[in-house]
């Protein structure tokens, strides 16, 4: 969806005039946020989104991604960069169950002494995140049928071994 698009979804439930007025800004700029670009050099008037799309593009980094989506309350989860190829299904699998089993393994070992510490705390939310990062990768390669190219193990030679010639 593009900025300006989802702005203008937004002023269907939130007013303008309430938000012009709390940011100090004119009625006007609001709604030119929520218009289309006009001949694609846009309409005069960054929106507040798509500044902050060209902060991150610009800077590189996620931790803008990740303070925005706990304003919203919520958690910025990077997508993997590298895309598996489909004979991988099993090592991406297993990539789950190990992340989920550190990060188990860091809320065992933070919780050994009955207290969690905010290193730990830290460390159990790296692993958290981790696995949500790996967990997003795995069910987005299922949704565009990565995984689908692969064959379920033949039945016919188990069926034959059986037989007697």
């Amino acid at each position: 969806m593009e900025s300006y698009a989802l702005l203008k979804e937004v002023l269907k439930k939130t007013s303008a005039k309430q938000i012009a007025a709390e940011m100090s800004l004119s009625l006007s700029l609001i709604y030119k946020w929520a218009e289309p670009p006009v001949d694609g050099t846009g309409s005069g008037a960054n929106n507040p989104l798509d500044r902050i799309e060209q902060l991150v593009r610009i800077t590189g980094d996620g931790r803008i991604a990740q303070w925005v989506c706990e304003l919203a309350g919520g958690f910025y989860i990077a997508n993997p960069k590298v895309k598996p190829d489909a004979q991988q299904l099993i090592p991406s699998t297993n990539s789950i169950v190990q992340e989920f089993a550190d990060m188990l393994g860091a809320i065992a070992l933070a919780a050994s002494d009955n207290q969690i510490t905010p290193d730990e705390a830290k460390s159990i939310r790296r692993r958290w995140e981790n696995l949500k990062s790996v967990t997003e990768g795995f069910v987005r390669h299922a949704e565009q049928g990565e995984f689908a190219a692969l064959k379920a193990p033949s039945t016919a030679g188990a069926a034959n071994a059986g037989r007697k010639s």
